[in-house]
């Protein structure tokens, strides 16, 4: 039984004792700074049942919980709190208790029910850019923290491989690419691609430009250009199955695959399983069929089939168009659908698409309930703001994306210039201050995305982000590192904590405040999973990280005389940096052991 629940079992029996009254829980909040204590119950909760002044109930009720618990030193009342305070014991027991566990915070017994966690999910017409990275940064966090929390969890990603935008890649290359290949052009893949991308979109607007300058409307005209007539008779020879379009088709995804496989690598993140659009866009069809036999679906004159969600606050929503051919939602419904066929254990899924999309995700997972599948139940969409920069929006069609393998290069870049002007690498090769320049620059990115919560709009400053105090990725690295030289220096065994035999009080205030930190950990990873935000984790790291240091800034570690507290120091300080990195790796950062 944690303290927490012994607490509240003793004041419920305090209540029938003292008042005879029966009560079901008690309420407790986080004790205010400005107050003394470790715990807190608030007294005015209890009014309900109890009448009296809540001063002397809280005197009355904490007097008790004195009388009855080892683990209670002392208490004080203010107005309707009770500030309850813990014994150096008790601190030093579940210190004990934490150390043991290898995996502190983590639940191992996996959830034999599965979550299946959706993120990246690029075309293929253009590589990874800043926005992605927020993608992937976000949905492989969750994923960690779902795993962390108990839960087993499937990494996946839909590629988005088929579509106009594709042609477009695809025709400008026949047209202005000369046969140019990722290796004769020395450029990635997904990079060679997106540059035909662009290339499409600028003769584009020159040949709209040159028919309205002949007299042509501009929207008639944006309709009327060979280019885009092109595209689009590409687009039906593909779907058609044309082998000349499918073949250069092949051959230019194949050129993307892999550079995204780079950048993937680079960033960190993994998948379990991809799925393709082009195997996925006609899944839902057969679905559909069947919902309209049911009732859930209705047909318009026109043949094209609809859901009528106006009694969810909704409007009516097209699933097949009046030609047969499947929407995008059609295609989402067959792939949840597809995936629990692959995965039987999958009982809910996490969708992980920036907040355009919020209305659509509505719209799915109340189809997908009224189809009767009971894991739609468990959809969420894990919405997100977008990454905007000081230079202000990104477009794709324009070439004015921050491209992902650019950023992380230029991370890695201003990681150096500050490493360097602060002076800290003397005596590290060049292939050591490169690895630990790509650390730092990848911590920082990362933390300075996912410390924010997700719905929220960011504005990226990477130079902000590389700092070296304050809330940002290089500080909480620091001082693991920090950490490390102190053990590296502590030449005794700390597996044994020391008993303190014969003392009641032993342990600095700033001890007590930074064990308190720890033993949120477990607590954090919980709240997070529940709320599938990241930014929980980042905070609460950097919280730790605050407490360690003023620890460190107020007692002496490796150079206090006490043998006991020395040792109980230096331990101490191990736990927290192994939470530290536990923690930061849910967030997918990396920590050195120096800098």
């Amino acid at each position: 039984m944690n303290v927490v629940s012994l607490i509240e079992k003793t004041v419920l029996n305090g209540v029938e004792k003292i008042f005879d009254k029966s009560l079901s829980s008690v309420e407790f909040v986080p004790t205010r700074k400005d107050f003394e204590g470790d715990i807190t119950v608030v007294v005015f909760s209890l009014l309900k049942v109890i009448k009296g002044n809540p001063e002397v109930i809280g005197n009355q009720i904490g007097t008790y919980l004195q009388e009855e618990l080892e683990v209670v030193k002392s208490f004080n009342v203010v107005k309707g709190f009770l500030n309850i305070s813990l014994t150096d014991r008790f601190f030093l027991s579940a210190f004990a208790d934490a150390l043991l566990d290898t995996s502190y915070g983590t639940v191992k017994e996996k959830d034999p029910q599965a979550v299946m966690v959706e993120y990246s999910s690029p075309n293929t017409n253009k590589p990874l850019h800043l926005g992605h990275i927020r993608n992937n940064l976000l949905g492989y966090s969750v994923a960690q923290i779902l795993e962390a929390s108990g839960k087993k969890v499937y990494k996946t990603q839909i590629i988005n491989d088929r579509g106009i935008h594709i042609c477009k890649s695809m025709l400008a290359w026949q047209k202005f690419g000369h046969g140019e290949t990722p290796e004769s052009s020395g450029l990635k893949g997904d990079a060679l691609v997106g540059k035909y991308y662009v290339a499409f979109d600028k003769a584009y607007k020159e040949e709209v430009a040159a028919l309205v300058a002949s007299g042509m409307e501009q929207a008639t005209a944006e309709k009327e250009t060979s280019l885009l007539k092109a595209a689009q008779e590409m687009l039906i020879r593909w779907e058609s199955g044309d082998d000349e379009v499918v073949a250069l088709w092949k051959k230019m995804n194949a050129w993307v695959y892999k550079g995204f496989e780079e950048t993937y690598k680079r960033l960190g993140v993994s998948f379990d399983s991809y799925y393709y659009e082009s195997d996925t866009y006609l899944l839902g069809k057969d679905v559909v069929a069947k919902g309209l036999e049911q009732g859930v679906f209705f047909k318009k004159e026109d043949g094209s089939v609809w859901i009528d969600l106006t009694d969810e606050g909704l409007d009516e929503k097209i699933v097949l168009r009046s030609d047969g051919t499947a929407v995008y939602m059609t295609q989402d419904i067959g792939t949840a659908i597809q995936r629990v066929a692959d995965y039987p254990d999958v009982n809910g899924m996490v969708y992980t698409v920036g907040n355009e999309q919020d209305y659509h995700f509505k719209v799915l997972f109340l189809i997908l309930k009224k189809l009767g599948f009971s894991w739609a139940q468990q959809l969420f969409h894990l919405s997100y703001g977008m990454v905007d920069l000081p230079s202000g929006k990104m477009k794709s069609r324009e070439g004015t994306v921050v491209d992902a393998d650019d950023l992380i290069t230029e991370m890695a870049a201003t990681a150096e210039s500050i490493s360097e002007d602060l002076g800290k690498l003397s005596g590290y090769t060049e292939e050591q201050k490169a690895s630990l320049y790509h650390t730092i620059g990848l911590g920082a990115l990362k933390y300075y995305i996912l410390k924010v919560d997700p719905k929220k709009r960011i504005l990226f400053d990477p130079k902000e982000s590389v700092d070296f105090q304050g809330n940002t990725g290089p500080f909480m690295q620091y001082t693991y590192a920090r950490i490390q030289s102190i053990l590296r220096k502590a030449d005794f065994d700390t597996a044994v904590l020391p008993s303190f035999e014969g003392q009641e009080s032993f342990l600095h205030e700033k001890e007590v405040a930074l064990l308190k930190q720890l033993f949120l950990f477990p607590e954090t990873i919980q709240l997070a999973a529940q709320h599938y935000s990241p930014a929980l984790v980042a905070n609460y790291t950097y919280d730790l990280v605050k407490a360690f240091n003023s620890f460190y800034q107020n007692v002496s570690i490796l150079g206090e005389s006490n043998e006991e507290l020395k040792v109980f120091r230096v331990a101490l300080s191990r736990k927290v940096a192994q939470v530290i990195q536990d923690a930061l790796g849910l967030l997918g950062i990396e920590v050195p052991e120096r800098m």
